[in-house]
Order: C-alpha cells, then structure tokens, then sequence
C-alpha cells in the first residue's frame, strides 16, 4: 500500500515538473544568448570621413523592424548624420568600429525586439497615439517602448 501510494506521489509530482517546465520561461541569463540570431554586421570604411553598414536592410528584415525605425535608433546612438545610399547601405558620417554598431543593435534590440515577460522576439511595434507600443504575438503583453527623442 505504501509502495502504491509513493508511486502515484512521484506520479503527480513528474506531471507537476513537466507543467512547470513547459510554462515557465527559463532563467534570465540564459534568454540573450538565444534571443535572436543576427548576421555579423558588414561594416566598411566610405572614404575618408564615412562608415557604412552594408547588411542593414538584412538586419531590419531580421528584427521585423523598419529601417526608418532602425535608423533613427542608430542615428541618435551615433549621435551622427546619416543617410541610404543607392545600393540601400546605411551611411553614417564618421569612422565606427564593429563593436559599436554590435552595441548599439544589442541594446535596440533588447528594447524594442524582445518581450520583457516571456522573452520571445516574436513581437511587433505599431504606433498607438504617436507612441510606439511593443507587443508580444507570444504572450499578449505590451508595452511602451522608449522614444528616440528627434534632434
């Protein structure tokens, strides 16, 4: 009888595991690892004064995000001018390095690709009332996403 009873215990408690396991998000550590897969940016010196970011719609494409929108966060990063060239190269007046542009896409998307609840990238970013709102398709959260102030 014991016996019986320790077996329907161990019973409910793997179904309890499998439960938990299924339905909460893993550790906060590990979630940025794997967030999002992005190719290396190309990045490459345009004369003497420019950089250009080569694999930027790719990037965008990516992020399911709008180059204006990925722009304007670089942009105000860079704390630079900035324009599309004919081949869609994104060029940024002065000389960055690799780890720069890494940085800064990091940090974009952390704050406008990632949903803060459940950790999934799969969200989007329409404008509600002349602010940007991130939604998460995952979990139904939202949230306002920081604004690029306009210089």
């Amino acid at each position: 009888m014991a016996d019986e009873s320790n077996e329907i215990t161990e019973e409910r408690f793997r179904m309890v595991l499998k439960i938990v396991r299924e339905n909460i998000p893993e550790p906060a550590g590990d979630w940025l690892r794997r967030v999002i897969r992005l190719q290396t940016p190309q990045i490459v010196p345009e004369g003497e004064k420019k950089t250009a970011f080569v694999n930027f719609m790719d990037i965008c494409n990516t992020m399911r995000r709008q180059p204006h929108h990925v722009s304007s966060f670089l942009r105000y990063g860079f704390g630079s001018r900035c324009s599309f060239d004919e081949q869609q190269r994104w060029v940024v007046l002065g000389r960055f390095k690799l780890e720069n542009f890494e940085a800064l896409l990091r940090r974009y998307v952390i704050e406008y690709v990632v949903c803060l609840i459940c950790k999934s990238t799969d969200t989007i970013l329409p404008k509600e009332n002349r602010v940007f709102v991130l939604r998460c398709e995952k979990c139904g959260s939202r949230r306002e996403a920081w604004q690029i102030p306009w210089k």
